[in-house]
């Protein structure tokens, strides 16, 4: 018997339901093998790109939003430091052993499909529940705390859509460079529709079905150069971001058909938008990416270099492998992505 699907009523626009009722990889299932074997054959010269900051940037509480640098500090066995440790002479063997705390979105960082959802009526009874992504609820599925029994609450995050569904999609494809700070520069510019296509066609780049979309702004090479130590005009005041109210922006990211959306910028697109008192999303775009679509975001990956080399020899796509961290009950994760042309 095929399983019951967890909603009634979808939103307006979305695709729940068209990869099967128990989906959790959403627009992922179009990177099909026919187009890993199209990324591949964009690899001509066999040469690499790290496209991922140092996980230490941008530095400083950006935003407010907590999301500090990682702290590493060495293990510990028996009250002793794990770091060139040497058991005993009669052991020539010295060993280091270290662990990492860090927000999971800090840095260069994918989200996952339960970073975002809404207040939706998903079951058509006139009630606004929190529903994700093909109609995962919140507290069943994108859980958060739940009673750990005599050792209390515990933690256990996300039991569905959670990073770890990215990890086993792999997440190798097509990636195609749109490279607005090419055409526009460093000046703050919410770029819509129009601007989108104008770049496009100035580039002859074409996006095509289960394509990974990067956008080039330049924000993460001026993160680069404020070492660690981002200012207001940067954070703020400069670069490229999408316009999440163009509705032609958003059917196009929707009728494009690409699998996933990155940028080297924060959040993608211009927060918050200009809206009137009715109830709406804060990030529209999100909204329909990861809450509607099922499309994943990259955030503040570190894209000059590449686009740089792509412009020299007149291309605009590559082979991209970028999986996130098997992470389980993750929302979102840290990844180094590599691109290879």
């Amino acid at each position: 018997m095929a399983p019951a699907r967890r909603w009634v009523r979808r939103p307006d626009g979305s695709n729940w339901g068209d990869f099967g009722p128990d989906d959790q990889i959403g627009r992922l299932n179009l990177v099909t093998p026919d187009c890993v074997k199209a990324a591949v054959a964009e690899v001509r010269v066999g040469k690499t790109f790290c496209l991922s900051l140092p996980l230490d940037f941008p530095g400083g509480n950006y935003h407010g939003l907590n999301r500090h640098a990682p702290k590493l500090e060495p293990m510990r066995r028996r009250d002793i430091d794990v770091y060139n440790y040497r058991r005993d002479e009669t052991h020539t063997d010295v060993f280091s052993d270290d662990r990492v705390i860090m927000p999971c979105q800090a840095s260069t960082q994918w989200d996952s499909l339960a970073h975002v959802g809404s207040a939706f009526d998903a079951d058509g009874d006139g009630k606004a529940e929190l529903v994700y992504y093909n109609g995962y609820r919140a507290g069943e599925h994108v859980v958060g705390w739940e009673d750990g029994g005599p050792e209390g609450r515990r933690f256990v995050g996300a039991k569905a859509l959670g990073i770890e569904n990215m990890a086993r999609a792999c997440v190798q494809g097509r990636g195609v460079m749109i490279d607005l700070f090419h055409h526009f520069g460093r000046a703050r510019r919410i770029v819509g529709y129009d601007d989108v296509m104008k770049v496009m066609d100035a580039d002859a780049v074409t996006v095509e079905p289960g394509d990974m979309v990067c956008i080039h702004t330049g924000q993460a090479d001026a993160l680069l150069a404020l070492n660690r130590n981002p200012d207001t005009e940067t954070l703020e005041h400069a670069f490229c971001h999408l316009d999440g109210l163009d509705k032609r922006l958003l059917r196009w990211i929707d009728e494009s058909r690409l699998s996933v959306l990155v940028a080297d910028n924060f959040a993608i697109e211009a927060v918050p938008g200009h809206h009137d008192n009715a109830p709406h999303a804060l990030e529209p775009l999100h909204e329909l990416c990861i809450f509607k679509l099922g499309i994943n975001l990259g955030e503040l990956w570190y894209l000059g270099e590449l686009s740089e080399w792509l412009r020299a020899h007149k291309r605009s796509r590559f082979l991209l492998t970028a999986p996130p961290l098997r992470l389980p009950g993750a929302v979102g994760s840290p990844v180094t992505p590599i691109a290879t042309v």
